[in-house]
């Protein structure tokens, strides 16, 4: 099984973190980098490619705008820092793609936006506008108003969505790393995964910590939204951002992981489902249900062997195997409370217990997704 190429995909999110963005030490932007980039981008966009980038900063250069200290900072002080940081992020983006006659649109997302499918809808909406008027769209977590319990947490997670949400074809992770490394990458005799067909339990144990003050993903997040993406139908890449022009070494064979999307197709109901960052809830079932899933028929009752959560009836949740596996997402056809009292039940049990004829299914067909998530 060979890697993709660059050329083939015709839709494609960009990931930049904060530090490939900005030198901390020196309190400025990497402008040649950037400069760099804009000139990869801009070529994609010349081969009438939509291009699309997360791109993080906006506190980075806030507080080297504000001169703020270095270490931690609390949540008011960095939702304010970024409001004055992400002035400057928009300003440089535009900047860097004016050079180019490309028009840059600033999209700033919070959590229910890409959570709510409502707001998802309007979301996607609104950036498959600025494609389709040839803009590049600069998104970013809005993390002025952004606190621990109503955010992304991550930008790579925050890429992912935003590549199922828009029905991108490839997520682009620029990394402080060429990829996923069998062990530590500065461990000797570490070996760079090339191709990841499926993500197993393997390969998150590969995954390691962040050791960046500003990348608060590390290669763990990467994998959760490698999980995300593959899932819907995305391909995602993981390759070095330390380089000038990334997407020009990607495109020429540089050192990368590639990770792929199972054969069959998703719909976009089923992207939203699949990528769903906030599950209400966890049920675990038993081997049986488990194959008789991969063999695509819905989840019964009977099959359920566990309930954790408080989840209501068409919260998403996770489906996990006995051996604690993820084996997808759906939504649930049941309070948590109804769900508890028919679990391990056969589904004409349920008018008895229950005292109303509910649906016969706990997840339906439809409104589930398998895969490596």
């Amino acid at each position: 099984m060979s890697a993709p190429s660059l050329a083939s995909f015709r839709r494609i999110v960009v990931k930049v973190g904060s530090a490939l963005l900005v030198d901390v030490e020196a309190g400025r932007l990497r402008d040649a980098w950037l400069g760099a980039l804009a000139e990869d981008l801009a070529f994609l966009h010349g081969e009438k490619r939509d291009v699309l980038v997360v791109s993080s900063g906006a506190i980075a250069l806030g507080r080297s705008l504000l001169k703020l200290p270095k270490g931690v900072l609390k949540l008011e002080d960095s939702q304010a820092a970024a409001a004055v940081g992400q002035i400057e992020l928009a300003r440089t983006w535009a900047e860097a793609l004016s050079r180019h006659g490309i028009t840059a649109g600033q999209v700033l997302v919070t959590l229910g936006d890409t959570e709510e499918r409502r707001r998802y809808l309007n979301a996607r909406s609104t950036i498959g506008k600025l494609l389709e008027w040839r803009a590049i769209p600069i998104i970013n977590e809005n993390d002025t108003t952004a606190t621990n319990e109503i955010r992304y947490g991550d930008n790579d997670r925050l890429a992912a969505r935003v590549a199922t949400m828009t029905s991108a074809d490839l997520l682009v992770l620029l990394s402080d790393v060429d990829g996923l490394y069998d062990a530590p990458p500065r461990r000797a005799g570490a070996k760079l995964v090339p191709l990841v067909p499926r993500i197993t339990a393997e390969i998150e144990a590969m995954a390691g910590a962040s050791e960046s003050e500003l990348a608060r993903g590390g290669m763990h997040t990467k994998i959760e939204a490698g999980k995300i993406a593959t899932s819907a139908g995305v391909h995602m890449v993981i390759a070095s951002g330390r380089v000038e022009h990334p997407l020009q070494k990607i495109a020429d064979g540089a050192p990368c992981t590639w990770f792929l999307t199972p054969a069959n197709p998703v719909t976009a109901r089923k992207r939203w489902i699949a990528g769903s960052l906030e599950p209400k809830g966890t049920l675990t079932i038993d081997a049986g249900a488990v194959a008789a899933l991969r063999r695509g028929t819905s989840l019964l009752p009977a099959g359920v062997i566990r309930i954790d959560g408080n989840f209501a009836r068409g919260d998403a949740v996770i489906i996990r195997g006995p051996d604690g596996v993820e084996v997808g997402r759906g939504l649930v056809a049941y309070d948590a409370e109804d769900a508890e009292k028919i679990r391990g039940r056969p589904s004409g049990d349920i008018l008895m217990i229950l005292g109303i004829a509910g649906r016969t299914e706990i997840v339906h067909r439809d409104d589930l997704v398998i895969g490596s998530m």
